[in-house]
């Protein structure tokens, strides 16, 4: 089997958590890494998540068959720019990780077109609340969508060569235009994050005259505004590279909160009713239930009692499952199922948890 030379630029979470799925599957390759702070560039070496570490980017890329940019939108951008000047391989494919498509698929078509290379745009949606090289797992991607955005440069056979390549991530691979992905994702992930953000602007200045308000915090806004703690580097970027459909969805959400306003203002119940209900229906007819995103993980919520050791007694029968999180909901729990909140990143996990604590307890258990 021909032994390839893979280059990954930036050794953050996702640039490290692909190359762990790339060794899994191909481990006679061999992995080149980038990265500017040291201390990932160490890790990666240390765990053997990469081969070789330089702090200089375009050592590497002349050698490289296949190079995947893992950095911020605008530096993925300037390197695609820069590997415009130097004297690549003859077909290597350049793909990339950036949130938002269009711009960097425009910037490759323009400053790739005269060299013999493919590129491919990409974006695995997957991610966690740790960064860095220490953080990485193998599993990240697991199930979650990798997207494909195909460009002119994306000659016949890039996009299996690539599934291939990254079949060890064991995701689910899908390809979609560039700008119908930033469309799709200005709905589903970056609006949500301006709103979760403003929501925790407008609760911040309604504390100085309510105090009570961030004691009271928890259940549907502990949920709704988790992502406001988010990167911002990363945010503005995303927002500042598809500002067209991000604008678009704030318009349309602001006329639908004039019509939910008017029934208010109005008592008319019916609307208000039908407003909750068709948000319900829509919620329980979507995908979300799947977990095939950026959050891939699946939820159970337990009533433990209040005694001691009960919590312990849980977490000790689920011993030797992976789990990816565990939240005790114990302050405001007016709508909250479970006390006890353990997340898993499989579905498998989480029926077979359920079966054992149904079976060996008589705590109430609820799924997500």
């Amino acid at each position: 089997m021909e032994k390839r030379i893979i280059y990954i630029a930036g050794l953050g979470l996702i640039g490290s958590s692909i190359a762990l799925g790339i060794r899994r599957d191909h481990p006679d390759y061999t992995i080149l890494g980038y990265n500017r702070g040291e201390e990932s560039r160490k890790i990666a070496l240390e765990k053997r998540m990469v081969d070789q570490v330089t702090d200089q980017f375009a050592e590497f890329a002349p050698l490289a068959d296949v190079i995947i940019l893992a950095v911020p939108i605008k530096q993925t951008i300037e390197f695609i720019r820069q590997l415009a000047t130097l004297d690549l391989k003859k077909d290597v494919i350049i793909s990339d990780a950036g949130s938002t498509k269009a711009e960097i698929v425009a910037a490759a078509e323009e400053a790739l077109k005269e060299k013999t290379i493919r590129f491919i745009g990409a974006h695995p949606m997957a991610g966690s609340h740790k960064s860095g090289a220490s953080a990485a797992d193998v599993n990240l991607f697991e199930n979650a969508y990798y997207i494909f955005t195909p460009s002119h440069l994306t000659k016949d056979g890039t996009i299996a060569e690539m599934k291939n390549l990254l079949s060890g991530l064991h995701a689910r691979f899908i390809e979609i235009d560039a700008n119908e992905h930033d469309r799709v994702t200005s709905q589903i992930s970056h609006f949500p994050h301006i709103l979760a953000s403003s929501l925790m602007d407008q609760a911040a200045a309604y504390t100085q005259q309510h105090e009570m308000t961030q004691h009271f915090a928890a259940g549907g806004f502990r949920d709704m505004t988790r992502i406001a703690e988010s990167e911002p580097g990363m945010w503005t970027s995303i927002l500042l590279t598809n500002p067209d459909a991000i604008l678009e969805r704030i318009e349309d959400f602001k006329k639908r909160l004039d019509t939910i306003s008017g029934a208010i203002q109005n008592k008319n119940e019916d609307v208000i009713w039908n407003f909750f209900q068709h948000g319900r229906q829509v919620r329980k007819a979507m995908e979300i239930h799947k977990r095939a995103g950026v959050d891939s993980f699946y939820d159970i919520f337990i009533n433990v009692p209040d005694e001691e050791d009960a919590i312990l007694g849980v977490l000790e029968l689920l011993r030797g499952t992976s789990i990816v999180n565990i939240h005790i909901n114990e302050e405001n729990r007016e709508d909250i199922n479970g006390i006890l909140q353990i997340t898993f990143k499989n579905r498998d996990d989480l029926e077979r948890s359920a079966k054992i604590i149904r079976e060996k307890t008589h705590y109430q258990v609820f799924l997500d």
